[in-house]
């Protein structure tokens, strides 16, 4: 793609339109619009408490529990909605909690050990993918 200066774009955009337009106050506005992606898919096995604190998976319904040790998988969506299925395909597919889910920003967060974190993450990813034709990320583990 080459770079337009903003007369350039204008005549892109408008093609011959664009004399007529010419000397009026013109407004451009960027939008954008969700796709269907899943934006990130990542595993983790923190081995300090605090990851597990600063993700407050020790407060609400985890309140009590300690987490250390426990594998981490981190999923990211849009829409943001899609989580909520998300969550649903990652219970079913392995044995894992939910430590943190939210629908208005599309993050999922699951724990539990690693074979069944790593099976749950890639079960969400393929299952997005391949049934509902979502973009996907690989799944990246460290």
């Amino acid at each position: 793609m080459t770079n337009l200066n903003s007369v350039e774009l204008l005549e892109k955009i408008f093609n011959k339109s664009y004399e007529e337009l010419s000397g009026q106050d013109l407004r451009i506005t960027r939008v954008r619009v969700p796709g269907k992606e899943v934006s990130f898919a990542h595993i983790v096995t923190p081995n300090d408490d605090s990851v597990y604190r600063n993700l407050g998976l020790h407060i609400g319904v985890h309140e009590g529990e300690d987490h250390t040790g426990e594998t981490i998988g981190l999923i990211r969506f849009t829409p943001w909605e899609a989580v909520v299925p998300a969550a649903d395909i990652a219970i079913k597919a392995a044995d894992i909690s939910i430590g943190f889910m939210d629908r208005f920003c599309g993050s999922l967060i699951i724990t539990g050990g690693l074979s069944q974190v790593e099976t749950a993450v890639k079960e969400v990813v393929r299952f997005f993918g391949e049934e509902l034709g979502f973009d996907t990320p690989e799944v990246h583990k460290s």
